[in-house]
Formats: C-alpha cells, sequence, structure tokens
C-alpha cells in the first residue's frame, strides 16, 4: 500500500506495525540475565519494558474498542504501578512478548477495519476527557518510539549490541 503524504491513519499504522516488530526483534534473542539486569538501581530493565509495552497496548486496545463501540467512557489504569502489581520480573519473557504481538494484531486489526470518519470518533477518559481513536493510535506509536529508543540505548549500555567498526563486527 502506497500511503499518502497527508494519510495520517497509514502513517501511524506504518508506524504501529514497525516499531511494534522492531520492539519484539530486539528482545526476543535476548537471555533471561540481560534481560533483567538493571543499568542503575531503580531503572527499568528490558523485562519490565517489554511488560510496560503489553500493558500499554491493552489499555490502548481497550479504550480504542470502547470508542469504537459506542461506550460513553473509557477505560483507565495507572501503567506505572503494574511492575508491582503484576510482577513483571518473574513473567516469562517470551510469553510476555507473544502477548505483546497478540494485542498488537488486535490493535493494528482493529485500525484497519475503521473508516476516517470512525478515526475521529471520541470517548470520555476520566482524566483527559474527550480522546479520539486517532488521538490513542497516535499516542501509542509515540509511545512505542519512545521505548524502542530506551530498549536500543539499554542494550547497548549492557554489551548485548555488536558495533560495526572499520568493516568488523565487536
Amino acid at each position: 500500500m502506497l500511503l499518502d503524504r497527508r494519510d495520517s491513519q497509514g502513517w501511524v499504522l506504518k508506524a504501529l506495525r514497525e516499531a511494534g516488530n522492531a520492539l519484539l526483534s530486539e528482545l526476543y534473542s535476548l537471555d533471561e540475565e540481560r534481560l533483567c539486569r538493571r543499568p542503575e538501581e531503580g531503572e527499568w530493565c528490558l523485562k519490565e519494558i517489554a511488560a510496560h509495552m503489553r500493558d500499554a497496548e491493552e489499555l490502548a486496545l481497550r479504550q480504542m474498542q470502547s470508542i469504537a463501540e459506542g461506550a460513553p467512557r473509557l477505560p483507565a489504569w495507572d501503567t506505572d504501578l503494574l511492575p508491582m502489581e503484576r510482577d513483571y520480573l518473574s513473567g516469562d519473557a517470551e510469553e510476555i512478548l507473544i502477548q505483546f504481538g497478540g494485542l498488537r494484531r488486535q490493535t493494528t486489526e482493529l485500525l484497519w477495519s475503521l473508516d476516517e470518519e470512525q478515526w475521529h470518533e471520541s470517548g470520555h477518559h476520566p482524566y483527559r476527557g474527550e480522546v479520539t481513536i486517532g488521538q490513542v493510535a497516535h499516542e501509542l506509536a509515540q509511545h512505542d518510539l519512545e521505548h524502542l529508543w530506551h530498549v536500543r540505548q539499554l542494550k547497548y549500555q549492557l554489551g548485548a549490541v555488536r558495533v560495526r567498526r572499520d568493516d568488523e563486527w565487536r
């Protein structure tokens, strides 16, 4: 599909697909020790980032589904409290990534099914007021990019990235 630069929905869908796939590929091959290593005390490890991404995806999907179904109020929860409540570190990393991938498929399937008018339908968020499906989707794509950058920086700090220098891999 060719995207028109004026097609904001197409760009959001492209960003969601590419960033979601990139996140999965960055994390899938890492061992448990690297996934759980914190760069510094109090900072998130890669496994916690993956679980956070899964939970953020679930919330965004539920919000967009609620709007699409005409629900007057959107679900909301504090994704910053979930690492302790859901004990991210004890979760199975592969299962977390599988869940994220499944939720992302559901999100993109929902978004692909909507016409332009439906992207502008809104629901009432308890803290933010009226939000549209398009806003939720755009914010989710932005959230992906922020955490993709974070994952890549953390992998580099942990020595989990091979760097090419002078035509050699080190």
